[in-house]
């Protein structure tokens, strides 16, 4: 009988250092440019020998990781499943399957139920990480489906971490509507959560493969960029210094638009 030792028996068990889920955005606000940008962010990074360097100085030196992309509440489309990575090629398969897969936008924007897919996907996960990761990024505000600062809670009540990339940019979406001021104290203060949680901003859709790379390479490490932004204690976000958007303003921002 053959007898596994070390890291040869811990990937056949599917033993991980971290599980993570990777969301990310192709709402109406995304153009197809933009929307190309953000999978190619991807691509690279884990193509990235510094990416692929951070999993395997992990203590079992392997992670599994599925992305998908959403939209509307009922949007959420797996381009990717879950899959073992340990060395550069499974890294650069991981990265070769993502580039097969042909990019399509959709409308609105529901960040809780990105949310509740990414614990969906843990449900089913064929492995078992010690850390479990959900990743979101986007350049709006939820506007379609549940609250997303009550999917969040209830998220983090299963042991998650939430963490986020919004992506900051002044540039009119293809319907003329601009992003909400502040995005990243909107991901602080409604969207991410849990142990560790961070967000990393992409100044822009061109900033976003440099923010995905630095954003994994921390989240692999199980690690914190440092100065961090903190969500308030109290849960009540203050009204002076930074204008920090309320948790409701896609849904309300919605509304305006449906009575226009």
């Amino acid at each position: 009988m053959l007898v596994l030792s070390g890291r040869s028996a811990i990937a056949q068990e599917g033993l991980v250092d971290l599980e993570l889920v990777i969301a990310v955005d192709i709402s109406g606000s995304v153009d197809d440019d933009e929307a190309y940008l953000q999978r190619q962010g991807y691509i690279k990074a884990f193509r990235d020998p510094k990416v692929v360097e951070a999993i395997t100085r992990g203590p079992l030196g392997a992670i599994a990781v599925t992305y998908f992309e959403y939209a509307g509440s009922h949007h959420q489309m797996t381009l990717v499943d879950w899959t073992f990575i340990n060395s550069q090629q499974t890294a650069n398969e991981f990265a070769d399957a993502l580039a097969f897969e042909p990019i399509l936008v959709n409308v609105w924007t529901s960040i809780s139920g990105a949310i509740l897919a990414g614990v969906d996907n843990f449900s089913r996960s064929p492995f078992k990480g010690k850390r479990r990761v959900v990743d979101i990024s986007g350049d709006g505000a939820n506007n379609d489906g549940p609250p997303v600062n009550l999917m969040r809670d209830r998220a983090l009540k299963t042991g998650i971490t939430i963490n986020g990339l919004p992506i900051v940019n002044d540039k009119p979406s293809r319907y003329g509507r601009r992003q909400i001021p502040n995005l990243d104290y909107y991901y602080i203060d409604c969207v991410i959560g849990g142990p560790g949680a961070f967000i990393i901003v992409a100044n822009g859709f061109e900033d976003y493969a440099r923010a995905v790379r630095r954003k994994l390479i921390l989240e692999i490490a199980g690690a914190e960029p440092a100065n961090q932004p903190r969500r308030p204690q109290t849960g009540i976000v203050p009204a002076y210094g930074h204008d920090r958007p309320p948790c409701n303003v896609g849904e309300n921002l919605r509304q305006d638009w449906d009575d226009f």
